[in-house]
């Protein structure tokens, strides 16, 4: 008989535990798929790139604008006039569907292209993309999840893939040393370097958040991962990661949760922000502080699931957010934003967007006549003072008070606008500029100092409505919110939990059914 190996590494009793737990809830998940008639997810997304693997011609075809998606990602074309999307997904109140498409959309002709490429990656959401010059153009994604219709399982990836737009080809990565499973992360493009922050894991039993940096090299097709001094933000996923003039990395906001008792999960909205500063002569590039930093001018109310996008090296544009407020433990109240305001990266200081709306000229002759017929002079300095004049006869706003709104087919609550001098000036000619309704996570791009935003998320009570509405703003002229698509809510169905089942079955489960609906809110808000 041999020997025992004494080098054998010895189980523990909470271990052992732990190993068979895991056993058994593998074995019932496995008998809950068969009922729903579902495979496992690792298999199914084997046999989904399996088959993208097996295609060998690109296909591109002139189609109607995409489904309505959100936790998607939107950038523009690195050369032509173009915005590319990849991803997204949607659910109906029954069922989840994650996709895996890609999109172009000529801007000169307002016209979507699907494109299906040879090697394509599986169907993701929460997932990064970044656009870069090399080449004919590059566009790199890391992550995201995927989860079966039902919501019963999810899967979390962590595999890097570049499309190469001049080839038009896929292509999976294999660089070991990157981030770990993960969405709701964050990735920025800085000196041939992919920056990768946050996010989070959740397995349907537990659930985790990170706050630890990897960095992959665009020129040695490396991971690695930086050790930062100084005090770092907390562990978080769905926050704002921007590039600076001063290549650094800047993280604000962002949501995370925590354990208070069993089955009890306390959300957190973040609102500080940190700069990510590369070390004093440090000539490798991997030695960086994180250091906190103080926000001056009108900052935005505390909120998550926002966008941001640079609009110029110093710039950025953030548009939407939710905050959520608990009224007990199972439920949420949500107040939504639909305000655009701007952060100066130089100066880390907020301020809010005024978009001013077109001038009526047909109004501004009949003031000038009204004048004329008065006896008063007209000349251009009296006709800017009429403009004036509807600003000072507006009432002012009434600061940090949000407001609750009907049209017909949603009542939600909007937020305010932050306040300020520049905000009270401007804010009655704003109320009658058409502004895109209040939403969470909308993919935002800028072309040709262009503002895109497709999509996001509203709800309406206890229901989840995913939008695909389209527009644009002139970031030079500020005039007004361009609608490329409108959305037709009323064309969208929710179907609500006690639709498929008897009254006494939905007694029966309404508290399981209010945790999932909470859960799916959280999902969001975390990517």
């Amino acid at each position: 008989m041999g020997k025992k190996d004494k080098n054998k590494k010895k189980i523990s009793g909470s271990e052992k535990t732990a190993l068979k737990t895991e056993k058994k809830l593998n074995s019932k998940q496995k008998k809950e798929l068969a009922a729903l008639g579902e495979d496992d997810i690792e298999s199914v997304i084997a046999q989904i790139e399996k088959e993208e693997a097996r295609r060998q011609r690109v296909v591109e075809k002139t189609v109607e604008p995409p489904s309505r998606r959100v936790n998607f990602s939107l950038t523009a074309h690195p050369f032509k006039d173009e915005l590319i999307m990849f991803g997204g997904e949607f659910h109906d109140g029954r069922t989840t569907l994650v996709y895996g498409d890609m999109f172009t959309y000529n801007i000169n002709k307002n016209e979507w292209i699907v494109v299906k490429a040879p090697g394509g990656p599986p169907p993701r959401c929460g997932h990064q993309m970044v656009a870069t010059q090399t080449s004919k153009g590059e566009l790199w994604i890391f992550g995201g999840e995927f989860s079966s219709p039902s919501e019963s399982q999810f899967y979390h990836y962590k595999d890097l893939w570049v499309y190469r737009i001049g080839d038009k080809k896929w292509e999976k990565i294999q660089a070991p040393g990157g981030p770990s499973a993960r969405s709701g992360h964050r990735m920025a493009h800085v000196k041939r370097q992919l920056i990768v922050f946050g996010g989070f894991h959740d397995n349907l039993r537990d659930y985790k958040y990170f706050n630890d940096v990897h960095v992959f090299h665009l020129e040695t097709y490396t991971w690695q991962k930086i050790e930062l001094s100084g005090n770092p933000p907390f562990p978080r996923s769905g926050c704002i990661v921007l590039p600076t003039p001063e290549n650094k990395i800047l993280v604000y906001g962002g949501y995370s949760k925590e354990k208070e008792k069993k089955d009890v999960d306390k959300g957190h909205v973040h609102n500080d922000m940190f700069l990510m500063t590369p070390e004093k002569n440090d000539q490798t590039g991997l030695k960086w502080k994180w250091v906190s930093v103080k926000q001056t001018g009108a900052k935005p109310s505390p909120r998550c699931s926002a966008s941001a996008i640079l609009v110029q090296p110093n710039l950025a544009y953030m548009f939407g957010g939710v905050f959520d407020e608990e009224d007990n433990e199972e439920e949420l109240h949500g107040t939504f934003y639909n305000d655009l305001v701007a952060l100066d990266l130089d100066k880390l200081q907020w301020h809010t967007v005024m978009v001013t709306g077109k001038k009526d000229a047909t109004a501004r002759r009949r003031r000038r006549k009204v004048k004329e017929d008065a006896g008063e002079e007209s000349n251009g300095e009296n006709e800017e003072d009429s403009d004036d004049d509807i600003e000072k006869s507006s009432p002012e706003p009434i600061p940090n008070q949000s407001t609750v709104i009907e049209d017909g087919i949603f009542t939600m609550t909007v937020g305010p606008t932050p306040t300020g001098s520049a905000t009270q000036k401007k804010d009655s000619v704003q109320e009658n500029t058409f502004v895109p309704c209040p939403r969470i996570n909308p993919g935002l791009a800028i072309k040709q100092n262009v503002l895109y935003m497709y999509g996001g998320m509203v709800e309406d009570g206890d229901r989840q409505y995913t939008l695909n509405d389209f527009y644009s703003l002139d970031c030079r002229k500020l005039d007004e919110w361009r609608t490329i698509i409108k959305d037709d809510l009323s064309s969208q169905t929710w179907f609500d939990s006690s639709s498929s089942s008897s009254e006494d079955e939905n007694s029966d489960t309404s508290d399981e059914d209010e945790n999932n609906s909470n859960s799916d809110r959280m999902d969001v808000h975390e990517n």
